[in-house]
């Protein structure tokens, strides 16, 4: 009977770039950073807790993702907490994107950007569909 071992298969990706929205104290941002780096893609990082995304960035990043703001907001976070924030909140599209470029910490990581695509790597593999 034949093992079957499960192996993450690695592409070549040498030439391509990416765009990553990081926290360097985040496990998660960090795993997502070296799976990139292990299938040869270029990363530039953004470190958007030092330099939040625009109002402007954030709306074209969930246009990419094809999420509602609500949809990248950690309301997990004690800042979010804090704020009394919860999903179902009656604030305006507008309102939501202020409150991410205000308190960047309430942005979900690492948002990862190829071209005109991006993923959240929650789990890191995610990244993976922007390789394809």
């Amino acid at each position: 009977m034949a093992s079957h071992c499960q192996h993450e298969s690695v592409r070549d990706n040498t030439g391509m770039n990416a765009t990553m929205y990081h926290n360097p104290r985040c496990s998660k941002s960090r795993a997502t950073l070296a799976l990139l780096e292990r299938h040869g893609v270029a990363v530039a990082t953004i470190d958007y807790l030092a330099d939040p995304p625009t109002v402007q960035r954030l709306r074209e990043l969930l246009a990419m993702l094809n999420l509602p703001a609500q949809g990248i907001l950690r309301f997990g976070e004690v800042k979010a907490k804090e704020l009394g924030l919860a999903a179902d909140d009656e604030r305006s599209p507008a309102q939501w994107l202020d409150l991410l470029h205000a308190h960047p910490i309430l942005i979900e990581r690492p948002i990862v950007v190829i071209g005109a695509r991006a993923v959240i790597g929650r789990p890191p593999e995610n990244v993976l569909a922007l390789l394809s």
